[in-house]
């Protein structure tokens, strides 16, 4: 497969030009005006963040980019699906409330905020995935599905399922409905190791479907059969006393959120941008955020968001872990096939962002392959 183009600008900045002029200077360069957007409805998927978390993007960036759009004569909205886990974005109503909390509101980024799956997370949009071997169809937000042009703006970071967390997993995971997203994530089961459990029960609070109990020792128990596999209590807990055991089961969930994100591009225009500013080892969807595990890179952006997610993993392995971060707690040496210092896989051992690249070039979502131009 031929390489692709990804387009990228550093955080640095001189007097009289701000970083959102840079940002709007690089989606001009990467060629977003070679979309037809007059008229058009343009989805601009994006993570709202959890209230508590920090890490997620600023609302100025995506004012920056729909303010673009406007530009040429779409017509943007800010949009992202429902939660699975308990928290203040499973249902649409806490979920907007969230979403103005964390300053995306219209008055700070002129565009409306929609919720794509509706109230309750059941307004969905069964979508084919072509070439799918998990997946035949899709559970999407209806209004992801209804636009003409999708935009994925999208903070580049961990996660503690998949590895990295970058556009694929955005537009994927993040327009997966509620169903959708357990249909993601039902092949792989956390277990809890007893001996590193402390019996806090901060697993049991984030759990939506009510799967963890505590025994006689005071240690949790995980239910597998009303478990989802969402992996949030991997997420919460501070012990590291829980993981999933089956790299399979991982592998597939990294492969399904490629196959969904499949069908949400397949045959629309659609166009990506990545901040990797505070990169964080875990989701936005935790409501506090660790501290960044690698210095600020800059912002990428393109039309493949295979080749823009490798270009951002191989940045951020090249740089320097920053002291105090995860990243020394770890103290792991897993290298890339650079030999740079492999981070996400350092972080999170269990772990490989390399299936969900190899997969999603393998279904036809886009190059593993890029070539890098800079902006200045």
């Amino acid at each position: 497969m031929n390489s692709s183009k990804v387009y990228f600008t550093n955080m640095r900045t001189k007097a009289g030009e701000s970083l959102l002029a840079k940002l709007d200077r690089l989606i001009q360069t990467a060629g977003i005006g070679e979309i037809d957007f007059r008229r058009k409805y343009a989805a601009i998927k994006i993570h709202f963040g959890e209230p508590g978390n920090l890490a997620f993007l600023r609302p100025n960036f995506a004012k920056t980019v729909a303010d673009r759009i406007k530009a040429l004569g779409g017509m943007p909205f800010l949009t992202d699906c429902n939660t699975l886990y308990t928290g203040c974005r499973n249902n649409a109503l806490v979920h907007l409330d969230a979403a103005n909390l964390n300053g995306y509101s219209p008055l700070s980024t002129g565009v409306h905020n929609i919720i794509a799956d509706g109230l309750k997370g059941t307004d969905d949009v069964d979508a084919p995935v072509r070439g799918g071997e998990y997946c035949k169809t899709a559970l999407i937000g209806r209004a992801i599905m209804d636009a003409d042009i999708v935009v994925s703006l999208t903070h580049f970071k961990g996660h503690e399922l998949t590895g990295f967390g970058g556009a694929l997993k955005n537009i994927g995971m993040g327009s997966g409905s509620r169903a959708g997203k357990m249909a993601m994530h039902n092949d792989g089961k956390p277990q809890v190791d007893p001996k590193l459990c402390a019996g806090c029960r901060l697993c049991a609070k984030f759990c939506n479907q009510q799967a963890i109990s505590y025994g006689a020792d005071k240690k949790a128990v995980i239910d597998q059969k009303a478990c989802a596999g969402c992996g949030r209590c991997i997420g919460v807990c501070n012990f590291h006393a829980i993981g999933n055991e089956s790299g399979t089961s991982i592998e597939a969930l990294s492969r399904k959120i490629a196959e969904y994100a499949k069908a949400v591009l397949d045959g629309r225009p659609h166009f990506h941008i990545s901040v990797v500013n505070q990169v964080s080892p875990f989701c936005d969807c935790h409501d506090e955020s660790d501290a960044a595990v690698v210095p600020d890179i800059g912002i990428f952006a393109g039309f493949d968001p295979v080749a823009l997610d490798r270009a951002c993993i191989d940045a951020v392995n090249a740089a320097p872990g920053i002291e105090g971060s995860i990243l020394g707690e770890r103290g792991r040496e897993r290298r890339d096939e650079a030999g740079n210092l492999d981070h996400f896989s350092n972080i999170h051992p269990v772990t490989d962002w390399r299936s969900q690249i190899a997969h999603a070039e393998k279904i036809g979502l886009g190059s593993g392959s890029y070539k890098l131009i800079t902006v200045p």
